[in-house]
């Protein structure tokens, strides 16, 4: 979609919190634990929940 999310932030300021790893290190991230606990997504990637945001704007 090009858009820009957020505020601009240096690293050093980032790794004062936690989990930085995975915004700095773009990891990706498997919800194994929800779905094992049973949990059901409604949309299988980030693509098809950002094309329904889209097309409710």
């Amino acid at each position: 979609m090009n858009i820009r999310i957020g505020l601009p932030c240096p690293t050093p300021i980032l790794e004062m919190g936690t989990e930085t790893e995975l915004i700095l290190k773009r990891r990706w991230v498997i919800p194994e634990r929800l779905e094992k606990a049973g949990y059901a997504f409604k949309f299988d990637d980030l693509d098809e929940a950002l094309e329904q945001i889209r097309m409710k704007s």
